[in-house]
């Protein structure tokens, strides 16, 4: 009973994290898709995806919004670049 109660526990921990990263998610990826629209730079699925699974990691060490995103943007447009 007691692995039980544990194995739920876990389970709705990490059902709330997958939860969670899937709103991040969808927030970054359309604030990635408005930044590149306004820089008149044409939209790539990969660009954006990348950046965002760099924000959400970023995000989850520093709990800093503006940290995550700078390194980020930094990050990905010197690998797009190359």
């Amino acid at each position: 009973m007691n692995l039980m109660i544990l194995f739920n526990s876990f389970n709705n921990y990490y059902l709330a994290q997958t939860k969670q990263n899937s709103i991040i998610k969808l927030f970054c990826l359309q604030s990635v898709k408005e930044e590149m629209m306004k820089a008149e730079i044409e939209y790539s699925e990969d660009i954006a995806n990348q950046t965002c699974a760099c924000y959400y990691e970023e995000f989850t060490k520093t709990a800093s919004h503006q940290d995550a995103k700078t390194k980020c943007k930094l990050e990905t447009q010197a690998s797009f670049k190359s």
